[in-house]
Protein backbone atom coordinates (compact mmCIF):
# COMPACT_ATOMS: atom_id res chain seq x y z
CA UNK A 1 0.00 0.00 0.00
CA UNK A 2 1.30 3.45 -0.95
CA UNK A 3 1.89 5.96 1.77
CA UNK A 4 -0.31 9.11 1.89
CA UNK A 5 2.72 11.16 0.87
CA UNK A 6 2.81 9.43 -2.53
CA UNK A 7 -0.73 10.54 -3.29
CA UNK A 8 0.18 14.13 -2.49
CA UNK A 9 3.32 13.82 -4.67
CA UNK A 10 1.36 12.62 -7.72
CA UNK A 11 -1.25 15.30 -7.11
CA UNK A 12 1.45 17.97 -7.42
CA UNK A 13 2.85 16.26 -10.53
CA UNK A 14 -0.60 16.41 -12.14
CA UNK A 15 -1.05 20.05 -11.18
CA UNK A 16 2.38 20.93 -12.61
CA UNK A 17 1.64 19.11 -15.88
CA UNK A 18 -1.65 20.94 -16.27
CA UNK A 19 0.08 24.23 -15.55
CA UNK A 20 2.69 23.54 -18.24
CA UNK A 21 0.00 22.70 -20.79
CA UNK A 22 -1.79 25.90 -19.88
CA UNK A 23 1.40 27.88 -20.43
CA UNK A 24 1.92 26.25 -23.84
CA UNK A 25 -1.66 26.98 -24.88
CA UNK A 26 -1.23 30.56 -23.70
CA UNK A 27 1.99 31.03 -25.72
CA UNK A 28 0.30 29.71 -28.86
CA UNK A 29 -2.66 32.02 -28.41
CA UNK A 30 -0.56 35.10 -27.69
CA UNK A 31 2.08 34.54 -30.42
CA UNK A 32 3.23 36.78 -31.96
CA UNK A 33 3.52 39.78 -29.64
CA UNK A 34 6.31 41.57 -31.54
CA UNK A 35 7.62 41.93 -35.12
CA UNK A 36 8.99 38.80 -36.83
CA UNK A 37 12.25 38.85 -38.78
CA UNK A 38 12.49 36.88 -42.03
CA UNK A 39 16.09 36.39 -43.13
CA UNK A 40 16.87 36.03 -46.83
CA UNK A 41 20.26 34.72 -47.92
CA UNK A 42 20.26 36.67 -51.16
CA UNK A 43 20.13 40.29 -52.30
CA UNK A 44 17.07 42.49 -52.71
CA UNK A 45 15.28 41.61 -55.93
CA UNK A 46 16.25 37.94 -55.80
CA UNK A 47 13.51 35.29 -55.96
CA UNK A 48 13.47 34.50 -52.20
CA UNK A 49 13.49 38.22 -51.42
CA UNK A 50 10.61 38.86 -53.81
CA UNK A 51 8.60 36.00 -52.26
CA UNK A 52 9.15 37.36 -48.75
CA UNK A 53 8.06 40.85 -49.74
CA UNK A 54 5.04 39.44 -51.56
CA UNK A 55 3.92 37.54 -48.46
CA UNK A 56 4.77 40.21 -45.86
CA UNK A 57 1.66 42.46 -46.11
CA UNK A 58 -0.79 39.52 -46.03
CA UNK A 59 1.09 37.83 -43.18
CA UNK A 60 0.79 41.09 -41.22
CA UNK A 61 -2.99 40.94 -41.67
CA UNK A 62 -3.09 37.34 -40.42
CA UNK A 63 -0.50 37.48 -37.63
CA UNK A 64 -1.07 41.01 -36.42
CA UNK A 65 2.66 41.80 -36.43
CA UNK A 66 5.00 43.12 -39.14
CA UNK A 67 7.26 40.72 -41.07
CA UNK A 68 10.62 42.46 -41.41
CA UNK A 69 12.80 41.26 -44.32
CA UNK A 70 16.52 41.12 -43.54
CA UNK A 71 18.86 40.41 -46.47
CA UNK A 72 22.13 38.68 -45.53
CA UNK A 73 23.55 37.72 -48.91
CA UNK A 74 26.68 35.74 -49.64
CA UNK A 75 28.16 32.23 -49.58
CA UNK A 76 25.24 30.66 -51.42
CA UNK A 77 22.78 31.76 -48.75
CA UNK A 78 24.72 30.13 -45.91
CA UNK A 79 25.40 33.42 -44.07
CA UNK A 80 21.69 34.00 -43.46
CA UNK A 81 21.14 30.31 -42.71
CA UNK A 82 23.86 30.33 -40.06
CA UNK A 83 22.34 33.46 -38.48
CA UNK A 84 18.91 31.83 -38.16
CA UNK A 85 20.35 28.49 -36.98
CA UNK A 86 21.93 30.30 -34.01
CA UNK A 87 18.95 32.55 -33.24
CA UNK A 88 16.69 32.12 -30.18
CA UNK A 89 14.10 29.39 -30.72
CA UNK A 90 11.15 31.65 -29.97
CA UNK A 91 9.44 31.89 -33.36
CA UNK A 92 10.54 35.46 -34.06
CA UNK A 93 13.37 34.58 -36.45
CA UNK A 94 12.52 32.85 -39.73
CA UNK A 95 14.50 31.92 -42.82
CA UNK A 96 13.26 31.88 -46.39
CA UNK A 97 15.08 28.73 -47.41
CA UNK A 98 16.01 28.34 -51.07
CA UNK A 99 17.13 25.35 -53.12
CA UNK A 100 20.70 26.67 -52.87
CA UNK A 101 20.67 25.85 -49.15
CA UNK A 102 20.46 22.14 -49.90
CA UNK A 103 23.56 22.41 -52.10
CA UNK A 104 25.79 23.91 -49.42
CA UNK A 105 26.36 20.75 -47.30
CA UNK A 106 27.99 19.11 -50.35
CA UNK A 107 29.82 22.25 -51.50
CA UNK A 108 31.25 23.61 -48.23
CA UNK A 109 33.34 21.52 -45.87
CA UNK A 110 33.04 23.67 -42.75
CA UNK A 111 29.49 24.96 -42.53
CA UNK A 112 28.83 26.37 -39.02
CA UNK A 113 25.49 24.58 -38.87
CA UNK A 114 23.78 21.33 -39.83
CA UNK A 115 20.83 22.08 -42.08
CA UNK A 116 18.66 19.24 -40.79
CA UNK A 117 19.76 19.29 -37.15
CA UNK A 118 19.73 23.04 -36.50
CA UNK A 119 16.68 24.15 -38.48
CA UNK A 120 13.05 23.03 -38.24
CA UNK A 121 10.84 23.12 -41.36
CA UNK A 122 7.58 25.07 -41.24
CA UNK A 123 6.20 24.91 -44.79
CA UNK A 124 7.06 24.92 -48.44
CA UNK A 125 5.94 28.14 -50.13
CA UNK A 126 6.70 27.83 -53.84
CA UNK A 127 8.61 25.92 -56.48
CA UNK A 128 10.21 27.23 -59.63
CA UNK A 129 11.66 26.03 -62.88
CA UNK A 130 14.13 27.01 -65.57
CA UNK A 131 13.82 26.68 -69.32
CA UNK A 132 16.20 24.61 -71.41
CA UNK A 133 16.84 27.11 -74.19
CA UNK A 134 19.04 27.26 -77.28
CA UNK A 135 20.19 29.86 -79.79
CA UNK A 136 17.73 30.01 -82.71
CA UNK A 137 20.46 29.09 -85.20
CA UNK A 138 21.01 25.71 -83.55
CA UNK A 139 19.39 22.92 -85.62
CA UNK A 140 17.51 21.51 -82.63
CA UNK A 141 13.81 22.25 -82.21
CA UNK A 142 13.19 19.85 -79.35
CA UNK A 143 15.01 17.91 -76.64
CA UNK A 144 15.48 14.76 -78.72
CA UNK A 145 17.07 16.73 -81.54
CA UNK A 146 19.39 18.47 -79.08
CA UNK A 147 20.50 15.10 -77.70
CA UNK A 148 21.09 13.74 -81.21
CA UNK A 149 23.12 16.83 -82.15
CA UNK A 150 25.18 16.70 -78.94
CA UNK A 151 25.96 13.01 -79.43
CA UNK A 152 27.09 13.68 -82.99
CA UNK A 153 29.42 16.51 -81.84
CA UNK A 154 30.71 15.63 -78.33
CA UNK A 155 32.29 18.60 -76.56
CA UNK A 156 31.46 21.00 -79.40
CA UNK A 157 28.34 22.53 -77.87
CA UNK A 158 28.46 24.74 -74.77
CA UNK A 159 25.95 25.52 -72.05
CA UNK A 160 26.09 28.45 -69.65
CA UNK A 161 25.37 28.59 -65.93
CA UNK A 162 25.37 31.13 -63.12
CA UNK A 163 28.58 29.62 -61.69
CA UNK A 164 30.25 26.40 -60.61
CA UNK A 165 28.01 24.47 -58.23
CA UNK A 166 24.97 26.61 -59.03
CA UNK A 167 21.52 25.20 -59.75
CA UNK A 168 21.91 25.86 -63.48
CA UNK A 169 25.31 24.13 -63.47
CA UNK A 170 23.72 21.01 -61.99
CA UNK A 171 20.85 21.25 -64.46
CA UNK A 172 23.33 21.05 -67.30
CA UNK A 173 25.37 18.25 -65.76
CA UNK A 174 22.30 16.16 -64.97
CA UNK A 175 21.26 16.59 -68.59
CA UNK A 176 24.72 15.42 -69.71
CA UNK A 177 24.60 12.38 -67.43
CA UNK A 178 21.09 11.28 -68.28
CA UNK A 179 21.34 11.95 -72.02
CA UNK A 180 24.87 10.47 -72.21
CA UNK A 181 26.21 13.55 -73.99
CA UNK A 182 29.01 16.03 -73.39
CA UNK A 183 27.88 19.65 -73.63
CA UNK A 184 30.71 21.75 -72.20
CA UNK A 185 30.10 23.95 -69.18
CA UNK A 186 30.79 27.71 -69.31
CA UNK A 187 30.24 29.48 -65.94
CA UNK A 188 29.04 33.09 -65.81
CA UNK A 189 28.45 35.50 -62.92
CA UNK A 190 24.69 35.07 -63.08
CA UNK A 191 21.83 33.49 -65.00
CA UNK A 192 21.15 36.76 -66.84
CA UNK A 193 24.72 36.82 -68.18
CA UNK A 194 24.34 33.22 -69.32
CA UNK A 195 21.11 34.03 -71.18
CA UNK A 196 22.70 37.10 -72.79
CA UNK A 197 25.64 34.95 -73.96
CA UNK A 198 23.18 32.51 -75.55
CA UNK A 199 21.31 35.33 -77.29
CA UNK A 200 24.65 36.65 -78.59
CA UNK A 201 25.57 33.21 -79.94
CA UNK A 202 28.64 32.87 -77.69
CA UNK A 203 27.19 29.64 -76.30
CA UNK A 204 24.45 27.39 -77.65
CA UNK A 205 22.49 26.37 -74.54
CA UNK A 206 21.37 27.96 -71.26
CA UNK A 207 18.78 27.63 -68.51
CA UNK A 208 17.10 31.04 -67.99
CA UNK A 209 14.12 31.54 -65.71
CA UNK A 210 10.56 31.24 -66.97
CA UNK A 211 10.03 34.98 -66.56
CA UNK A 212 13.23 35.94 -68.39
CA UNK A 213 12.72 33.60 -71.30
CA UNK A 214 9.27 34.82 -72.36
CA UNK A 215 10.28 38.08 -74.02
CA UNK A 216 13.44 36.54 -75.54
CA UNK A 217 11.46 33.75 -77.17
CA UNK A 218 8.82 36.22 -78.39
CA UNK A 219 11.59 38.29 -80.00
CA UNK A 220 13.04 35.08 -81.54
CA UNK A 221 16.32 35.61 -79.72
CA UNK A 222 16.04 32.26 -77.94
CA UNK A 223 14.27 28.98 -78.66
CA UNK A 224 12.67 27.37 -75.62
CA UNK A 225 12.75 23.55 -75.73
CA UNK A 226 11.39 22.45 -72.34
CA UNK A 227 11.09 23.32 -68.65
CA UNK A 228 13.41 21.55 -66.22
CA UNK A 229 10.85 20.75 -63.51
CA UNK A 230 8.71 17.63 -63.19
CA UNK A 231 5.55 19.63 -63.95
CA UNK A 232 4.80 22.22 -66.61
CA UNK A 233 4.88 25.93 -65.79
CA UNK A 234 1.65 27.90 -65.42
CA UNK A 235 3.29 30.72 -67.40
CA UNK A 236 4.31 28.43 -70.29
CA UNK A 237 1.70 25.66 -70.20
CA UNK A 238 2.29 24.59 -73.80
CA UNK A 239 6.00 23.97 -73.21
CA UNK A 240 6.74 20.34 -72.25
CA UNK A 241 9.00 19.24 -69.42
CA UNK A 242 12.41 17.80 -70.29
CA UNK A 243 11.10 14.48 -69.04
CA UNK A 244 8.05 14.63 -71.33
CA UNK A 245 10.18 15.74 -74.26
CA UNK A 246 12.48 12.73 -74.29
CA UNK A 247 14.62 12.49 -71.17
CA UNK A 248 12.34 10.50 -68.88
CA UNK A 249 12.81 11.17 -65.18
CA UNK A 250 14.73 14.44 -65.55
CA UNK A 251 13.76 16.89 -62.82
CA UNK A 252 15.71 19.90 -61.59
CA UNK A 253 13.66 22.65 -60.02
CA UNK A 254 14.06 25.33 -57.41
CA UNK A 255 12.04 25.64 -54.22
CA UNK A 256 11.44 28.11 -51.43
CA UNK A 257 10.08 27.55 -47.95
CA UNK A 258 10.12 28.82 -44.39
CA UNK A 259 12.20 27.25 -41.61
CA UNK A 260 12.94 28.26 -38.01
CA UNK A 261 15.65 27.40 -35.47
CA UNK A 262 15.31 23.92 -34.00
CA UNK A 263 13.58 24.11 -30.63
CA UNK A 264 10.79 26.49 -31.59
CA UNK A 265 7.67 25.18 -29.78
CA UNK A 266 5.55 22.87 -31.92
CA UNK A 267 2.42 24.95 -31.34
CA UNK A 268 4.13 28.03 -32.83
CA UNK A 269 5.32 26.01 -35.85
CA UNK A 270 1.76 24.74 -36.26
CA UNK A 271 0.44 28.32 -36.12
CA UNK A 272 2.96 29.53 -38.71
CA UNK A 273 2.24 26.57 -40.96
CA UNK A 274 -1.50 27.24 -40.87
CA UNK A 275 -1.06 30.94 -41.63
CA UNK A 276 1.38 30.29 -44.50
CA UNK A 277 -0.97 27.69 -45.95
CA UNK A 278 -3.85 30.16 -45.84
CA UNK A 279 -1.86 33.09 -47.25
CA UNK A 280 -0.03 31.29 -50.07
CA UNK A 281 -3.26 29.72 -51.32
CA UNK A 282 -5.24 32.97 -51.54
CA UNK A 283 -6.05 33.92 -55.17
CA UNK A 284 -4.16 37.20 -54.78
CA UNK A 285 -0.88 35.63 -53.64
CA UNK A 286 -1.18 32.73 -56.09
CA UNK A 287 -1.47 35.18 -58.97
CA UNK A 288 1.50 37.23 -57.75
CA UNK A 289 3.72 34.15 -57.37
CA UNK A 290 2.76 32.78 -60.79
CA UNK A 291 3.56 36.17 -62.30
CA UNK A 292 7.07 35.77 -60.83
CA UNK A 293 7.38 32.42 -62.61
CA UNK A 294 6.73 30.39 -59.46
CA UNK A 295 4.23 27.69 -58.58
CA UNK A 296 2.54 28.16 -55.17
CA UNK A 297 3.00 25.04 -53.06
CA UNK A 298 2.51 24.49 -49.34
CA UNK A 299 3.13 21.45 -47.15
CA UNK A 300 3.11 20.10 -43.63
CA UNK A 301 6.33 20.51 -41.62
CA UNK A 302 6.89 16.75 -41.92
CA UNK A 303 6.49 16.77 -45.71
CA UNK A 304 8.91 19.68 -46.01
CA UNK A 305 11.45 17.91 -43.77
CA UNK A 306 11.28 14.80 -45.96
CA UNK A 307 11.67 16.91 -49.10
CA UNK A 308 14.73 18.75 -47.72
CA UNK A 309 16.34 15.44 -46.73
CA UNK A 310 15.82 14.03 -50.23
CA UNK A 311 17.20 17.20 -51.87
CA UNK A 312 20.36 17.15 -49.75
CA UNK A 313 20.98 13.50 -50.66
CA UNK A 314 20.30 14.01 -54.37
CA UNK A 315 22.52 17.09 -54.57
CA UNK A 316 25.39 15.37 -52.74
CA UNK A 317 25.24 12.45 -55.18
CA UNK A 318 25.11 14.71 -58.24
CA UNK A 319 27.92 16.99 -57.04
CA UNK A 320 30.11 13.96 -56.41
CA UNK A 321 29.38 12.56 -59.88
CA UNK A 322 30.07 15.93 -61.49
CA UNK A 323 33.29 16.32 -59.52
CA UNK A 324 32.69 19.77 -58.07
CA UNK A 325 35.35 20.37 -55.42
CA UNK A 326 34.31 21.20 -51.86
CA UNK A 327 35.22 24.73 -50.80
Amino acid sequence: MRKPGWNIFWLFVGIAACANLSILDSSAQSYPIKPIRLFVGFSAGSAPDAIGRTLAPILLENLGQPLIIENRGGAGGSIATATVAKAPADGYTLLMMAAADTLQPALRANLPYDLERDLAPVSMVATGTAVLSVHPSLPARNVKELITLARAHPGKLNYGSSGVGSSSHLMGELFNLMAEVKIAHVPYKGSADSAIATVAGQIEVSFPSVVAVGSLVAARKLRALAVTSAKRSSLLPSLPTVSEAGLTGYDRSTFFGVVVPTGVPKDIITRLNAVLGKVVNTPEIKALLIKQGLEPQTSTPEQFASFIHAQIAQNAKLIKLVGVKTQ
